[in-house]
């Protein structure tokens, strides 16, 4: 009786283990088949023509770690993408090993290294607790929308995906732009941050993605290549630790971004 129990609970847990299998296999596959799908095709597609968009970023890594699916999605289609680093990372005293670590990680990307701005100003280094100002951090912004003639901004949005202060206060900083530039032609995207659940599911994400953003008027922007996530992150090695690892492996966010308009 009780080797006939251990038995079926061993193959409950085998059916568990296969089933997870076969949806994250599934997801992927819908995830590489649908990157270049029409569902999604409209983003930043009004017009037609190629686009000058602004990443704006708060930390080196932010871009692989959050990113890869939205830089993925812009670079394939042609668009100029610009990369605007607000601080070089120094909480811990590696600024300049950080923002080197950027360049190359933005080489993997296939972004241009002289379309990679990292900052260095005193009153917006990396830190939790150090709150940034948003009307210096509008301005700063200001100048490269006009010196880059960007049309549109990507960035964080009010949560920040991490809940980090740093990331929530270039959302704040973007949104005081917007107000003080109501006239300009630009547009910003934040975006979307996940529950916890959603958050570490994976690829298996791609299906919540898709029914929410045809929901709440966003855009889903699948990841048509993955590993290239993994490998612009291991280019940060001076943050590539187990858990980044970990994190990178199971994010929603290594797989599909839902960018979300800023209003």
């Amino acid at each position: 009786m009780i080797d006939k129990l251990q038995n079926r609970d061993s193959m409950e847990w085998i059916v568990l283990i296969a089933s997870i299998i076969v949806i994250w296999i599934a997801s992927l596959w819908k995830i590489l088949g649908g990157a270049s799908s029409a569902s999604k095709g409209a983003f930043l597609n009004d017009g037609g023509g190629r686009k000058n968009v602004l990443l704006v970023i708060a930390h080196p890594d932010d871009e692989s770690m959050f990113f890869a699916p939205a830089i993925g999605y812009l670079i394939s289609r042609g668009h100029n993408l610009h990369v605007l680093c607000i601080s070089t990372g120094n909480a811990d005293g590696m600024g300049d090993v950080r923002k080197e670590e950027l360049y190359l990680a933005s080489a993997v990307l296939k972004i241009p290294t002289q379309q990679v701005k990292v900052l260095d100003h005193p009153d917006l280094q990396d830190g939790f607790g150090k709150v940034w100002n948003r009307k210096l951090l509008a301005d700063i912004i200001d100048k490269e929308t006009q010196a880059l003639r960007i049309d549109s901004i990507i960035t964080f949005d009010e949560y920040g995906v991490s809940g980090h202060c740093n990331h929530r206060d270039v959302h704040q900083g973007v949104r005081e732009l917007l107000h003080e530039v109501p006239d300009r032609h630009l547009e910003a995207w934040a975006l979307a941050s996940n529950n916890i659940l959603r958050k570490y599911i994976g690829p298996v994400d791609i299906w919540l993605s898709t029914l929410f953003a045809k929901r709440q008027g966003s855009h889903y922007l699948p990841n048509s290549d993955p590993r290239k996530t993994y490998a612009a992150m291991a280019q940060h090695s001076s943050q590539w630790v187990w858990y980044r690892k970990l994190f990178v492996t199971f994010s929603s966010y290594s797989y599909v971004n839902t960018l979300k308009k800023i209003n």
